[in-house]
């Protein structure tokens, strides 16, 4: 399945509510928890939403219980994790006190 053919699947209006994670398409349609193809009223059904589990407050475990449909042919590009920025300001961090216990203890 492409990207343009997963968007079909969104939910509404009686339709089937199917979502990628990782490649594979899952259909989410029986669950209560994705009412007219949304969850929470934050992820829409028909789309690719890896890099939305990245943030996710649940485990890939959840996604992965409902049934496999099919696989994504053409995966959208990761987006950057939300964590990135502040992996990267810890890490700076970091250098910057190591740096400074060297300067001042020799």
């Amino acid at each position: 399945m492409t990207s343009e053919e997963l968007r079909r699947f969104d939910g509404r209006d009686g339709r089937q509510a199917l979502v990628a994670v990782n490649g594979k398409v899952y259909d989410v349609t029986a669950s209560a928890r994705w009412p007219d193809g949304l969850h929470e009223g934050l992820h829409a059904a028909g789309a690719d939403l890896s890099a939305a589990l990245l943030t996710a407050p649940h485990v890939r475990a959840v996604i992965e219980r409902f049934p496999v449909v099919g696989e994504l042919v053409d995966p959208l590009p990761a987006a950057p994790s939300r964590l990135s920025p502040l992996l990267l300001a810890a890490v700076l961090v970091l250098v910057v006190a190591v740096l400074l216990l060297v300067y001042f203890l020799r």
